[in-house]
């Protein structure tokens, strides 16, 4: 009902004062700093808005639709009119019309992404899977995307600040309690982790987390008494990697691997023959 209604609203091109246009709050939308706002205002600055922006009137009022990245870069290229379509649309519709066009965008961070989805299943009053097809998505695409709103609104602003991906943010999702989930953040962010090395941390600590409950389920004499040797063994994996870290700043190229076994964890630390031969 929604793309049909939009696909019919009436559009005028024409000039309006920036000044003129209103932003309306509670916009998915808050990145409007670094270089590529800086390119766009340059390019702005040079060729003008190629692409007109999309508002709505009421009342006397133009309200911004979609642009908004547009709007603040002509801004900041000292322009003082930009070129606008104006649609004939109701609140709910220019709402839809904003999100759908923010999507077919790549400057959208993944959680800003995620946030338009569940706004316009909201708006629409639709399934995931009527707007996977909507979008020429897949249902499991929406349902990843949407699955990232579980982090805290800190965790999504240290991943996106340190520059992590969506998969280190769908990989921390796998810890359950936020305050753990902020430590492993924490750590992740120290050390750097590519997409492999953040999965492979998170999972040794799963596989922890899962002997660890069963041996609380099936105690005996022996598990006991090894509970009270390990208590946790994510402390020794910590210490582990720590004692890594420590040798590589002093400029020792090691390298630590993990791997899971049947029989356990393989945890491996390789020196190169020189520096063995050197110490």
């Amino acid at each position: 009902m929604f793309f049909k209604k939009i696909e019919e609203l009436r559009k005028v091109v024409r000039d309006i004062e920036i000044d003129e246009i209103i932003v309306g709050t509670g916009r998915f939308r808050v990145q409007f700093e670094g270089e590529s706002m800086r390119a766009l205002a340059d390019s702005i600055k040079s060729h003008g808005v190629i692409e007109p922006l999309i508002v709505r009137f009421e009342n006397g009022l133009y309200y911004l639709v979609a642009g908004e990245r547009r709007l603040r870069a002509a801004e900041m290229a000292g322009l003082s009119v930009v070129p606008c379509i104006s649609v004939a649309a109701t609140q709910i519709e220019a709402a839809v019309i904003a999100i759908i066009e923010n999507l077919h965008r790549e400057d959208l961070n993944m959680f800003e992404e995620a946030s338009a989805i569940r706004s316009l299943i909201e708006l629409g009053s639709m399934t995931q899977e009527t707007l996977a097809r909507r979008l020429s998505v897949s249902q499991s695409y929406i349902a990843n995307k949407l699955r990232l709103l579980r982090l805290s609104e800190d965790e999504k602003e240290a991943i996106v600040r340190c520059g992590l991906t969506e998969r280190h943010a769908r990989a921390l999702l796998r810890i359950s309690a936020e305050g753990e989930r902020r430590e492993i953040l924490s750590i992740m962010i120290e050390r750097q982790m590519n997409v492999a090395a953040a999965e492979e941390y998170i999972e040794s600590i799963l596989c922890a987390e899962s002997r660890a409950n069963e041996i609380r389920s099936k105690p005996d004499r022996s598990e006991q008494r090894h509970k009270l040797i390990i208590k946790d063994i994510r402390l020794f994996y910590n210490s582990i990697d720590h004692a890594v870290d420590v040798i590589k700043k002093c400029g020792i190229p090691v390298e630590s691997t993990r791997k899971e076994t049947d029989s356990g964890t393989l945890i491996s630390i390789l020196l190169p023959k020189e520096w063995r031969a050197a110490g």
